[in-house]
């Protein structure tokens, strides 16, 4: 590593928590903490939601894909769109009718607090499990870059480094320092992005548009693969990228939470639709990157260049080709993606803890002597420890980081779709066949994203959603047939004998 490069990324480590925390301001109550007083700009908040959804799996894995594959997540992103549109109208105006700190709140409201908490408490495990993907992926790369440059880190210390970044301003500022690290750490990584494209375009031969074009490298939809194992094929990604986006920017706390924080309605919708906006951006100059990475490599294919994953793309390329400053502030872009993407998952998480179990809550921070801001920012280093903990449980595998991270999350969005959708349009539908659907159906997902390998491929992503949406309301039916009988039959058995 070249003196600035270190400068660079030392820089980005001192700066950037600083300005966030300066930014928030203090935080005087877990509310607060929690909501970020509800008087953050839209503009702040629709960055942030960019930063948040896509991370350092974003980063490493888009380019990587689009080296095998072309421009499909720039496809994928015509469906984020239309995905949010559909929140903006449907989803948006719910969760403006109170004061809420989480998604869930409304389901609370609709079905009690059963389907509160088992919603809840779903969010929590998926999440977990899909951020530890994120944590270990950005970790990954940044070790065997580093180790690259002389610099040899043992994972263990390199993860405990990230988190201790991350809590650092997590705990101290609330959502509002989140939202505002966000902000700076999109904008970081980004600027990264446009670089290496334009150094990429700069040292490309004449006539390299024209070979990516014969070669198909800039279509945006996988037109011969498969229909239910790829996720990039038309219908796929315009359907399932706007079943995705309605899943997770309706009903995922991860996202909610920042429409949650914004001023109004109407701000909440323009920070929504924004980041579609600024997630095709995104995509559109990452993608860029692989397609030309393809050109400049010739065509090789991952086997002839001894990689194990298209993950792995990317990384090479930052270690071995970048000029000294714009290597220091790719690896400081792979930095930041990783902590804003953890930062907002801890707070999302924390408030889903605080709001949605608050009576259990409440009962364990008087046990332990705390103030419910103390109690909050701990709850925040306790979900940070089990994010650590998980994180090498996906220490091994060949499947690309992004794909996994989206299916893992897809196992909880389906059936959570289905719950508020049911909430939405069906009056009569109750808690009592909607739980027991949604707690039988999501275990179901997960066996089906394991186990059910058809034709030795997984399952797309985008399907996912949409099964577990169908074993939701076909269970629920099962159990609306079933309950008048089991009704019955306890009645029978009250009967006192004669």
């Amino acid at each position: 590593m070249s003196l600035t490069d270190l400068l660079v990324m030392l820089a980005y480590l001192a700066a950037m928590p600083v300005a966030a925390l300066v930014l928030a301001g203090r935080q005087s109550s877990s509310m607060s903490y929690l909501e970020g007083h509800g008087d953050l700009p839209w503009w702040a908040l629709c960055l942030s939601l960019v930063a948040t959804e896509t991370s350092t799996l974003t980063v490493i894995g888009v380019p990587g894909i689009a080296y095998q594959s072309g421009m499909v997540f720039v496809g994928l992103a015509v469906g984020y769109l239309l995905g949010r549109a559909l929140v903006a109208w449907l989803f948006l105006p719910l969760y403006q009718q109170g004061r809420m700190l989480s998604a869930y709140d409304w389901l609370g409201q609709r079905f009690g607090p059963t389907m509160q908490r088992l919603a809840s408490a779903t969010f929590l495990v998926t999440r977990l499990l899909a951020e530890a993907v994120r944590l270990f992926a950005g970790m990954l790369p940044l070790a065997t870059m580093l180790a690259a440059m002389q610099w040899h880190l043992p994972q263990p210390l390199l993860l405990g480094v990230i988190m201790m970044l991350t809590l650092l301003y997590t705990v101290c500022g609330g959502l509002k320092a989140v939202v505002w690290s966000d902000s700076i750490q999109f904008c970081l990584y980004l600027s990264g992005a446009l670089a290496c494209v334009a150094l990429l375009w700069h040292k490309a031969p004449a006539g390299t548009w024209h070979t990516l074009q014969q070669a198909g490298r800039l279509h945006l939809f996988a037109h011969h693969a498969s229909f239910l194992h790829s996720a990039f094929t038309p219908f796929a990604a315009i359907g399932g990228g706007a079943l995705l986006s309605v899943a997770s920017h309706g009903t995922d706390q991860l996202m909610v939470q920042r429409m949650l924080a914004a001023r109004s309605l109407r701000d909440a919708r323009l920070a929504l639709m924004g980041s579609a906006v600024g997630v095709g951006i995104l995509f559109a100059l990452l993608s860029l990157t692989g397609v030309l990475l393809w050109a400049r490599n010739g065509g090789q294919t991952l086997a002839q260049m001894g990689f194990a994953s298209t993950d792995a793309i990317f990384p090479a390329y930052i270690v071995q080709d970048l000029p000294p400053g714009l290597r220091g502030l790719m690896l400081a872009g792979i930095l930041a993606a990783t902590m804003g993407s953890l930062s907002a998952t801890l707070s999302a998480m924390t408030a889903a803890s605080v709001g949605d179990f608050a009576p259990l809550c409440a009962r364990a921070a008087r046990a332990l002597g705390c103030s419910a801001l103390g109690f909050a920012r701990l709850i925040t280093v306790a979900w940070a420890c089990a994010l650590v903990g998980c994180a090498g449980l996906f220490a091994h595998g060949s499947q690309s980081a992004v794909i996994l991270g989206l299916s893992i999350a897809a196992c909880g969005y389906g059936p959570m779709l289905g719950t508020f959708v049911a909430g939405m349009a069906m009056r009569r539908a109750t808690a009592r066949v909607l739980a027991p659907a949604f707690a039988i159906s999501i275990p179901l997902m997960v066996w089906t994203m394991l186990v059910f390998r058809p034709y030795g491929q997984s399952l797309a992503f985008p399907w996912l959603i949409v099964l577990g949406m169908v074993a939701l309301f076909g269970l629920a039916g099962l159990f609306h047939m079933v309950h008048p009988v089991l009704c019955t039959l306890r009645a029978r058995n009250r009967k006192p004998p004669p």
